[in-house]
């Protein structure tokens, strides 16, 4: 698939997660597979005002490319400015948000909240796209509620901006992350625009991403929450996407060893103290499911000490089996 000028080396996607999708996730998404990934979600009022947090999102190597920064604002001329910064900063894609749920976003007016106001959604895309010239893209859900589905009315305004893609996560606005994500949407959305259509909803497995593409026509799908301690996915979608049979699911030693290399990745990106406090919630994900999982958790929540950490999880892991 090509977005604007980039060519994707597949069709798989990492979607941008708060608080999740910092530097060291992405780089070890992509050892598995991942074609294109995206920052956390950005605010452009941050970066305008030059906070020092705001910027940190921007972080990046040469193992993380393509990238997507996602932009989140409801003024125009500030969305305009902050994509001329990140284009300064050498972001090869600028993602602009219109999907997220979260009340302290929808009552700036951002987010989601512009589904409901499509000439401010107009505005702040033909802004963005007049203020700089890399690929340009949206990420929408199916609409504010299910009285308001108008994912393809908003795609088809994107195109006319000047997008060279389309998100749709297609879950509503009131359902934030609840319920089932009408693939359905997306469906009618890629009927809608000739624009590339990415799929986002509901993948928790690599057969998941192949029945979204065969039920909806997408050019490829977005891995939000299915990639949670399961980076791995994305080896088994790109696996089936090829025609390939999916390789088996890692051994506990192969599980072990990822997980004491992506923390410390993450120690290196943020420092010892922080890294272990960001990589708790990690060790949770990769090991949900296990037996014992519980009296993980109990024990994880004592400790400081990394070593006392890695030795608690070899003895989990030795012994969930």
């Amino acid at each position: 698939m090509k977005i604007g000028n980039i060519s994707l080396k597949n069709d798989t996607v990492l979607a941008p997660m708060a608080g999740v999708t910092n530097l060291p996730f992405r780089v070890i998404a992509r050892e598995f597979g991942c074609a294109l990934a995206f920052t956390e979600m950005v605010s452009v009022n941050g970066l305008v005002r030059g906070a020092d947090k705001t910027f940190r999102y921007l972080d990046t190597s040469a193992a993380d490319s393509p990238l997507g920064v996602q932009l989140f604002g409801c003024d125009a001329a500030v969305c305009a400015d902050a994509a001329r910064m990140v284009a300064d900063r050498g972001a090869d894609l600028i993602d602009v948000n219109m999907g997220c749920p979260v009340k302290k976003v929808l009552k700036t007016g951002a987010g989601a909240a512009l589904m409901k106001n499509p000439l401010q959604a107009q505005m702040i895309l033909k802004a963005v796209r007049n203020a700089v010239s890399l690929p340009l893209t949206l990420k929408i859900r199916s609409g504010w509620d299910r009285d308001n589905i108008n994912a393809p009315e908003l795609a088809r305004l994107a195109e006319d901006c000047g997008c060279d893609a389309v998100t749709v996560h297609p879950r509503t606005a009131r359902q934030g992350l609840g319920g089932r994500a009408d693939w359905q949407v997306i469906k009618a959305v890629k009927k809608s625009v000739r624009v590339p259509v990415i799929g986002n909803g509901d993948i928790v497995t690599p057969e998941d991403a192949v029945r979204m593409r065969e039920t909806t026509g997408c050019d490829a799908v977005m891995i939000g929450r299915g990639a949670l301690g399961n980076p791995m996915i994305f080896r088994g979608v790109t696996a089936l996407f090829e025609g390939l049979s999916a390789p088996p699911l890692p051994s506990i030693a192969e599980r072990e060893q990822l997980i004491r290399r992506h923390l410390e990745m993450e120690i290196a990106y943020a420092g010892g103290q922080m890294g272990m406090k960001t990589f708790r919630k990690h060790i949770l994900w990769y090991t949900k499911g296990l037996r014992g999982g519980a009296r993980l958790r109990n024990a994880l929540s004592k400790m400081q000490n990394k070593d006392a950490i890695l030795d608690e999880l070899h003895i989990f892991l030795t012994t969930s089996v």
